[in-house]
C-alpha cells in the first residue's frame, strides 16, 4: 500500500483538481468524501478507483478498511494534512475516495412520478433534491445541462448518500424530452402564483412530471408552456417563493399520499 505524507506530492495534486468542474470533466472522475459516502458507493457497487484514509481512519473503521482492501482499488495511507489538502471539506473524516464518471442508470421511459430539474445552480438544492426524491420513492430525477455539475462534492454532501441510489440522468434537451412525456400521456405539472388549483387539489395518481425551474428566475418560458397543469403552493402573502426541494417535498409527498404510499 502506497503511503503519502507531502501534499506537494503529484497525486495529490492531480486529486485536487477534482474540487473543480474542469477536471472532474479532464479526469473523468470525481471525489467521494466521508465515511458515509464511501459506505453508499460500496452498497450499490459503484466503481472506485482510488481510497485515501488516514491511519486514524484505517484503525477506527478496520472492517471497511478490509473491504475496501479486498475490493479492486487503490488504497493510499495519508497523513491528516494531506487528507485535507484533497478534500473540499473543512474537517474531512479521515477518507476521501475517487469515484469513476460513467452512465448513470437509465430511468423508465415512462416514469409513474418523476422531477424535471432545469437550469439549477445551487448544488446544495440539488443534493437536497436527490435525497428528498429518493425519499418520496421517485422513478428518477431529470437534469438540464446547463445545471450545476452533478458530481459536485457539494451535490454529493447534500443527498447524504442518496446520490448513489436515485436514478439521476443529465438531460441535453429537456423540452424535447417533455414533449415525449406529453405524447405518452404524462401529465406535467409546474407551479404558479396565480394558477387555478392549489397542488393537493390535482390528481397526482396519473402519470406525473414535476418541472421545477432556476432558483432565480423559475422555469423557462419554453418549458412552462409545456405543462399540461399548474398549480400552487398556498402561501402567506410576504412570501414570495420557496426552497426549490421544500417545494419538490410538498408537491412529491402529496402524490404519493394521494396513491397510498406507506413507505
Amino acid at each position: 500500500m502506497k503511503s503519502i505524507s507531502s501534499s506537494q506530492n503529484p497525486l495529490v495534486k492531480q486529486l485536487r483538481k477534482l474540487s473543480q468542474a474542469k477536471g472532474r470533466r479532464e479526469q473523468q472522475r470525481f471525489l467521494i468524501e466521508g465515511t458515509h459516502q464511501v459506505e453508499a458507493a460500496i452498497q450499490v457497487g459503484y466503481p472506485l478507483q482510488l481510497v485515501c484514509a488516514t491511519l486514524d481512519w484505517q484503525s477506527t473503521y478496520g472492517a471497511l478498511w478490509q473491504t475496501l482492501e479486498g475490493l479492486n482499488v487503490e488504497t493510499v495511507s495519508v497523513t491528516a494534512s494531506v487528507l485535507k489538502a484533497i478534500a473540499t471539506t473543512v474537517n474531512p473524516d479521515g477518507v476521501v475516495a475517487v469515484g469513476q464518471t460513467r452512465q448513470r442508470a437509465a430511468q423508465p421511459l415512462r416514469p409513474s412520478l418523476g422531477l424535471a430539474v432545469e437550469a439549477l445552480q445551487d448544488p446544495g438544492n440539488l443534493g437536497s433534491l436527490i435525497r428528498t426524491g429518493a425519499a418520496a420513492a421517485i422513478d428518477g430525477l431529470w437534469l438540464s445541462a446547463d445545471s450545476v455539475d452533478l458530481e459536485n462534492p457539494k451535490v454529493l454532501r447534500a443527498s447524504a448518500g442518496q446520490w448513489f441510489q436515485l436514478p439521476v440522468a443529465v438531460c441535453p434537451d429537456l423540452i424535447a424530452q417533455g414533449h415525449r412525456w406529453q405524447q405518452d400521456g404524462i401529465q406535467l405539472v409546474a407551479t404558479a402564483l396565480d394558477a387555478p388549483l392549489s397542488y393537493w387539489q390535482l390528481d397526482l395518481q396519473k402519470p406525473t412530471v414535476i418541472l421545477l425551474g432556476n432558483e432565480g428566475a423559475g422555469l423557462s418560458s419554453a418549458l412552462s408552456t409545456l405543462a399540461t397543469h399548474r398549480v400552487k403552493i398556498p402561501m402567506a402573502a410576504a412570501v414570495e417563493s420557496l426552497n426549490v426541494a421544500i417545494a419538490a417535498a410538498l408537491m412529491l409527498y402529496e402524490a404519493q399520499r394521494q396513491r397510498g404510499f406507506s413507505g
